[in-house]
């Protein structure tokens, strides 16, 4: 990946994060987002963190973010003066989560190795 595409998505980043939290949506306005793929000015994936949130509310946040889209956009447009917004998708990423799955299965296999050493 080019600098000047990290650059774009590190911007769209930190700007969408100003504007997710300036809204007025509790539902939506604590969210993380955790990193933005952009395959040019004209989209961009934005990827948030859903480790703790249950699957009947990641429907209503991905609705509410959906009709959020263009004041997301027109903020995006007054922070960057681009000419052009991309257009938003949202999906969650759960890359924590399936961490935090490893090292407990990590865990468990090391006390099993350690029990079967003490017999």
């Amino acid at each position: 990946m080019n600098i000047k595409q990290q650059r774009l998505e590190s911007l769209l980043q930190e700007v969408l994060s100003q504007a997710l939290a300036e809204l007025a949506d509790s539902h939506i306005n604590h969210l993380t987002i955790t990193g933005v793929k952009a395959s040019s000015k004209q989209s961009a994936e934005v990827f948030i963190e859903g480790t703790d949130i249950p699957p009947q509310e990641r429907k209503i946040i991905l609705e509410r973010l959906k009709k959020a889209q263009n004041i997301l956009k027109d903020y995006v447009l007054s922070a960057t003066e681009w000419f052009r917004a991309p257009e938003l998708s949202f999906s969650f990423d759960d890359s924590l989560q399936n961490a935090n799955r490893l090292e407990h299965i990590f865990a468990q296999l090391a006390n099993e190795q350690k029990n079967q050493t003490k017999k």
